[in-house]
């Protein structure tokens, strides 16, 4: 692993105590070029990953609070009459930034979630028949709350395979709590933490883990385990080529953070869980967290 790499998770680490394995397939979707789903509770420390994530990697970030009443304009921007010059002027909204904190993405209506539909996808919007590109690198980080809370509407299927990878917080350990709770760590710190990476280290890194050597016989077993999703007996929404393509890019990026140039089958299990467990389920209140074990338990990577 390259030292300003290794230096970005250190930092990371000491803003969420015990989280380590998190922050590392957070780094892994980035670095994979995705688009990052965090689903838990309030209070877990899903916004504050965000920011610390777009302070360490140096890019421009903007929080957008998600609420019932949000309009799809007031993430995308509006075109508004200029008198003087008797035209209209576009008024870009908060999307147009390296990395957008989606916050509680599904207190929004289904109208407003898919205004970032063609965003996650081709990095741009089109308004009024015009496209805007979006900066680059451009990535969404979006939290979400459990489905069972009040106020929540699901984010479709469509929309949650844009999303590369879904990773929950959890409880931190007692004795990282009581770190916490004696002020031993760096959460309060967001805006003095110095960004260890910047944007175009960032796309060369991209580009360095795009590279990462996958032999016949690892991609076959990444396709095994497609494979095995799609029989009719998991009852669940199987892997899509995105998918497959998405497991492939973050399993890249994992080697890349181990030191490797190219991928071993560990590489594939590390990041299988988290890349699709929000692809495999069958229902809006159902976790796909078994099936993805199973899946694993079922393939082998020794043929």
């Amino acid at each position: 692993m390259s030292s300003d790499l290794n230096g970005a998770l250190k930092q990371l680490e000491q803003v969420l105590l015990d989280k380590s394995n998190a922050l590392r397939l957070a780094m892994a979707c980035l670095l994979g070029g995705g688009h990052l789903l965090i689903e838990d509770l309030p209070g877990m420390g899903k916004t504050t990953l965000s920011a610390a994530l777009a302070r360490t990697l140096g890019l421009s970030y903007r929080r957008v609070q998600f609420t019932a009443d949000m309009l799809p304009a007031d993430l995308l921007g509006v075109n508004i009459f200029d008198p003087q010059h008797k035209a209209f002027e576009f008024h870009p909204g908060p999307i147009f930034c390296q990395l957008l904190l989606a916050d509680e993405i599904n207190r929004a209506s289904p109208k407003t979630q898919s205004a970032l539909l063609e965003a996650m996808a081709e990095h741009q919007i089109s308004l009024d028949g015009t496209t805007h590109p979006l900066p680059t690198p451009f990535f969404v980080v979006a939290t979400q709350n459990p489905q069972e809370q009040s106020g929540t509407f699901p984010l479709p299927e469509s929309q949650l395979d844009r999303f590369m990878m879904r990773l929950s917080l959890g409880y931190p350990d007692q004795a990282a709590e009581k770190r916490l709770l004696k002020g031993d760590h760096r959460a309060d710190e967001l805006d003095t933490l110095p960004a260890c990476l910047d944007p175009e280290r960032l796309l060369a890194l991209q580009q360095q883990a795009s590279r990462v050597a996958a032999t016949d016989a690892v991609l076959d077993y990444l396709l095994d385990l497609v494979a095995c999703s799609r029989r009719p007996e998991l009852d669940c929404a199987p892997l899509s080529p995105r998918a497959s393509r998405a497991l492939l890019a973050a399993a890249r990026a994992w080697a890349l953070m181990a030191g490797r140039q190219y991928l071993v089958p560990d590489d594939v299990q590390a990041v299988f869980p988290s890349v699709a467990e929000h692809r495999l389920r069958a229902g809006q209140h159902t976790d796909g967290s078994m099936r993805s074990q199973f899946i694993l338990e079922q393939v082998n990577p020794i043929r």
